[in-house]
């Protein structure tokens, strides 16, 4: 290869690197992002979600538990699932127990006893997703019939009415697709700040 043909080449291939990263590496990102923050500002921004102050708060997409070290959820709140890594968002995972390991089924009989006489229901009453984690250990969601039994205490904790916590949970509860592909669940941290909203009107 004589070496105006190497040069050539070479050319061709710069040239080519430099189209590629201002197509690829530049335009195409804020493309994207152009697109994202007009057609789903909040989602494309971290699904955060403001407290009473008008403050960020949280993202939707990740539970929020109010726990202390011995991983003790605050009793005024509504409680998310038990979490293999503490709720902390930077260790997401699950606590890879199979369904028969004796340690499982200890924690799920633990803990299904003590929701029970924390909410004032029959054991029989606490349903599964509040007695096992989820697989990243960070679900914002609850089953409905889990948000229902803690209602009450909720209610009691704040000196609010039991039906207007309940239209919260209503209000939380999802619904069209999201619920048709997969099963009616509230999102736990936006029932929380809700519960503050309305704890700080009647404030």
């Amino acid at each position: 290869m004589n070496t105006i043909s190497y040069l050539r080449q070479a050319g061709t291939a710069i040239r080519f690197l430099l189209l590629a990263t201002l197509v690829l590496g530049l335009l195409y990102p804020l493309a994207v992002f152009g697109v994202g923050q007009l057609a789903a500002p909040f989602q494309a921004n971290g699904s955060i979600v403001k407290d009473p102050a008008g403050q960020a708060a949280a993202s939707a997409l990740i539970v929020q538990a109010a726990a202390d070290e011995s991983g003790t959820q605050d009793p005024q709140w509504f409680h998310a699932r038990p979490s293999a890594v503490g709720w902390d968002p930077a260790s997401s995972s699950a606590s890879n127990l199979g369904p028969n390991d004796p340690k499982l089924l200890e924690a799920v009989t633990a803990n299904r006893a003590a929701i029970a006489a924390a909410e004032g229901v029959s054991p029989e009453q606490v349903p599964a997703d509040a007695v096992t984690a989820s697989g990243s250990g960070l679900d914002p969601h609850i089953s409905v019939d889990y948000a229902t039994i803690q209602v009450p205490r909720v209610a009691r904790a704040h000196g609010l009415e039991t039906q207007d916590v309940q239209e919260l949970v209503d209000k939380q509860t999802n619904s069209g697709l999201e619920a048709f592909l997969s099963q009616p669940s509230v999102n736990v941290a936006l029932l929380n700040l809700d519960v503050a909203r309305l704890a700080a009107n009647r404030d």
